[in-house]
């Protein structure tokens, strides 16, 4: 079960194909936009009500572009998160009670426990981001660079309360249907934790080395890279592909921004200004571009099209995070808010970008020195080769299966 934006739901097509190509029945329980992404997979599909992008285009989701920290956004997606917990909890009920183990992402982690505690059935933790305290780094939804060791771990337990708040209501009602201890959300949290709740975190320990301070049954396996649908690319963007050089990939995945046609003169001057021709993801963003340099498209595999790009213009969400570090081509990190900083950081730290450009600092002239740095400076292509080539040699899937076997039942 997972809630949220399509990068918080794609990973975990491809984990869930894996399992089944492993023996397992899986059903993948996400909002109902997201079924497609499953098509062909052999996985089983459950809808949950909320549409994330009609969520964050509303009122309550514009405003979340009013917080200048990352603190006061985590605020703001709290309540915006809360109604749409209450919301999903039902359908999350009906098709856990049809399984025999829950897999439970990152935000839907307290509502998914209770769910499992209620039915008496073994659980297990999947994150895309290292959302447990760790001395080692702060928080990725609250900030990139570290705040020293206290500030590191404090960030985490704040993270950690905020996303418990989210499902407080939903918790204690279901955990007074089954008959449970009606415990507050920070005590259940720690009874996880003292229990050696299982949490398997799905990116590479080469891209986020796993915390030396983190306790046993926090792994990190690797990435779990999406079930693709398509295996070619549209024909008008196969002929701008061959009608000149490698252009520059540019998209904000699921990211929304306040003024869309702004950004995108920005990054159509930055592309002319460093003399590139560009790809430009509409995205929910609904950015677009206009010219015989410029192709706007719609949603394009990432696998297919990020290896043919000259570098990758991106939010720094988790999964296109590691979708460009697959590909092995330079990024240039355009964080726009929640874990995108802490990500653009370590593309950074990678050496695989030569910078990150805030979408609040974006502008043609920023962008386009990046793009020239990425593009021009070969050891930013040589350092996403290697990563590339070391992470082809990762399979995330594995440690899932593997710890599946290890749980009771």
């Amino acid at each position: 079960m997972t809630a949220g934006s399509r990068g918080d739901v794609a990973p975990y097509t491809g984990l869930a194909a894996g399992l089944v190509r492993g023996g397992h029945e899986v059903t993948l329980a996400a909002h109902a936009v997201f079924e497609p992404l499953v098509a062909g997979s052999g996985v089983r599909f459950h809808p949950l009500p909320v549409d994330p992008r009609a969520e964050l285009r509303s009122g309550r989701g514009r405003r979340l572009h009013d917080s200048r920290t990352g603190a006061g956004k985590l605020i703001r997606l709290v309540s915006l998160a809360r109604a749409a917990a209450e919301e999903m909890t039902a359908s999350l009920v009906e098709v856990s009670r049809q399984g025999d183990v829950l897999l439970v992402g990152g935000a839907l982690e307290p509502l998914g426990y209770a769910i499992a505690e209620g039915l008496g059935v073994p659980s297990m933790g999947l994150h895309l981001q290292p959302l447990r305290p760790t001395r080692e780094f702060p928080a990725p939804v609250v900030a990139a660079r570290s705040v020293g060791a206290v500030g590191n771990r404090l960030s985490g337990l704040v993270v950690g309360a905020a996303v418990d708040r989210v499902a407080t209501g939903p918790v204690r009602a279901l955990r007074r249907r089954y008959g449970l201890r009606v415990t507050g959300a920070g005590a259940a949290r720690r009874a996880r934790e003292r229990g050696g709740w299982p949490v398997l975190n799905g990116f590479s320990e080469r891209v986020v080395p796993r915390p030396r301070d983190w306790g046993p049954g926090l792994d990190v396996t690797g990435y779990w890279w999406p079930h693709e649908t398509r295996h070619r690319l549209p024909d008008e963007l196969e002929a701008f592909l061959a009608a000149g050089p490698p252009p520059v990939f540019v998209g904000l995945g699921s990211a929304t921004v306040p003024d869309p046609e702004r950004v995108s003169r920005r990054i159509v001057g930055a592309l002319r200004a460093a003399g590139l021709r560009g790809v430009v993801q509409r995205g929910w963003a609904g950015l677009a571009a206009d010219g015989d340099d410029v192709l706007t498209v719609g949603e394009v595999p990432h696998v297919l099209l990020f290896p043919r790009m000259a570098a990758v213009v991106h939010h720094a969400g988790a999964g296109t995070t590691g979708a460009a570090l697959r590909a092995g081509v330079p990024s240039v990190p355009v964080p726009v808010q929640f874990d995108a900083h802490f990500w653009a950081s370590r593309l950074v730290a990678l050496g695989t970008a030569p910078t990150a450009v805030p979408l609040r600092r974006l502008t043609a002239a920023a962008l386009a020195d990046a793009l020239r740095r990425a593009t021009r400076d070969g050891s930013y292509a040589e350092r996403a080769r290697a990563l590339s080539a070391a992470l082809a040699g990762e399979d995330g899937v594995a440690p899932v299966l593997a710890a599946l076997d290890r749980l009771p039942g």
